[in-house]
């Protein structure tokens, strides 16, 4: 089989590998699409602490079940998937307390593990979870950027009489956009960002209303307008962000930082106590498939509206190319494989 696989930073090829056989409770998938997300670009430009080299990258991924494991149901050969790439013990304390995301010895399929890049992947068989038949395969590939918004949303549970304000309108920002207007009905979504066309895609996403805070003050338009965010979403992450939304945000406010930044960040402890505001984080996702499944299901979330891009998996380093620089104009990248 034909694997795409980062041998060191910024060195990437494919290979040649065996057709793995899965083990004892897994399944082995035929891949049919895989998403490109920033992480697999930062394990390709060596930027991701995580990761361990060689790696097949790729955790966002869709196929069909063509071989199974020592006791697993036969009657889940063939079954579409989309896996989640959260490997998890199950027993730990952070386990126990259902964020499976954080188990102490946690394996992230692409990243500590090979991943969905390849034409064939063995994952643990309650990872796969299967598609109804009425959802395209274009959609099944998505599920697994929107467990990133599922979760995030599942931290502060959003109201409709909500104020949300989210910075960044990346593939993470506008998931999470969507899943407050369309799943939440929260009253009013303002996205912050630096781009005109990505800000665009916040508003076909859902956005009531985008601020391009490159040419305009974000704190000087809230306040014109007598705006103050209920809930925060930073989806951007840059070390600044934390402390401009602390002063923007309402009393009694939540905020949700999703990212990874490294650099310190400074932040005036007395704003936070004041307002009584709630920080939280979000990493990956805490047995998220199913609700996102659901939500596909209704047509109340829709990939449609994200996906810009669909290359051959043997142009994978002309699509990664396109993701890393191309910001104007594409959000979600896709893969396609051999059916």
């Amino acid at each position: 089989m034909k694997s795409i696989v980062v041998k060191n930073p910024d060195e990437l090829v494919i290979e040649d590998r065996p057709l793995p056989a899965p083990a004892a409770g897994e399944v082995r998938v035929r891949i049919k699409l895989a998403g490109i997300c920033g992480s697999d670009s930062h394990i390709y430009r060596g930027h991701n602490p995580f990761a361990q080299y060689p790696r097949v990258i790729g955790h966002e991924f869709f196929g069909v079940i063509d071989a199974i494991g020592e006791g697993v149901d036969s009657l889940r050969l063939g079954q579409r998937v989309s896996v989640d790439p959260v490997i998890s013990c199950g027993h730990c304390y952070p386990c126990s307390v259902g964020k499976p995301n954080v188990c102490t010895s946690l394996v992230v399929l692409g990243v500590h593990r090979d991943g969905g890049f390849s034409e064939y992947a063995v994952v643990p068989a309650k990872n796969a979870f299967a598609i109804p038949d009425n959802l395209a395969d274009h959609h099944a590939v998505m599920v697994e950027p929107f467990t990133i918004a599922a979760n995030v949303t599942g931290q502060v549970n959003p109201g409709k009489n909500d104020i949300a304000l989210v910075y960044g309108a990346g593939p993470m920002g506008l998931t999470t956009v969507q899943v407050l207007k369309g799943v939440y009905k929260v009253r009013q979504v303002i996205v912050v960002d630096r781009i005109d066309e990505r800000l665009a895609m916040a508003q076909k996403s859902g956005a009531d209303t985008v601020i391009n805070n490159r040419e305009h003050s974000l704190a000087a338009r809230l306040i014109e307008e007598g705006i103050q965010p209920t809930l925060i979403v930073d989806a951007a992450c840059h070390p600044s962000i934390l402390q401009e939304a602390i002063s923007l945000a309402s009393p009694a406010a939540r905020i949700v930082i999703m990212g990874f930044s490294s650099e310190p960040t400074e932040i005036i402890q007395q704003g936070i106590t004041g307002k009584e505001i709630s920080i939280f984080s979000s990493r990956l996702n805490a047995n998220k498939f199913p609700l996102v499944i659901d939500w596909l299901t209704q047509g109340l979330i829709d990939p449609d509206k994200l996906i810009t891009h669909t290359f051959d998996y043997q142009q994978v380093a002309d699509a990664i190319e396109v993701f890393e620089k191309d910001q104007r104009q594409c959000c979600k990248v896709l893969l396609t494989f051999p059916s």
